[in-house]
């Protein structure tokens, strides 16, 4: 059974940097897509980024070029560097492992695990 463990959320200003890292076990991390979603008070669940098997990053329009993904297999452990954050990001934050992709990004099922998440907040 696939146990993530978030960390590294916390209050910030906006302007500001956070880095969010998962730790994964009860996978063979280095051959799974991962990624983090977000969800915010009265909003969908959505996807934030993910990160192929190979290393290959999305990310999501509101978050390109202010995020940056990563993956350390011998670690078993995902990352997500946030930086320039928004009072607009703030929500919680959850780590994803197995993903499958499609034609423009990738989604979750019933095969998915979730961490328990960690809130990101951003004050204006």
């Amino acid at each position: 059974q696939v146990q993530l463990v978030e960390s590294g959320g916390g209050l910030v200003q906006a302007g500001g940097s956070l880095r969010l890292s998962c730790a994964a076990s009860g996978i063979i991390f280095s051959i799974a897509h991962v990624g983090w979603y977000r969800q915010a008070p009265g909003k969908e669940r959505e996807l934030v980024a993910a990160i192929s098997s190979g290393s290959s990053a999305y990310y999501a329009d509101s978050v390109k070029g202010r995020f940056t993904i990563s993956r350390d297999n011998a670690k078993k452990t995902l990352y997500l560097q946030m930086n320039s954050l928004e009072p607009e990001d703030t929500a919680m934050y959850y780590c994803a492992a197995p993903l499958l992709p499609n034609s423009t990004s990738y989604y979750y099922g019933g095969w998915t695990g979730w961490g328990q998440g960690t809130q990101v907040t951003v004050s204006s």
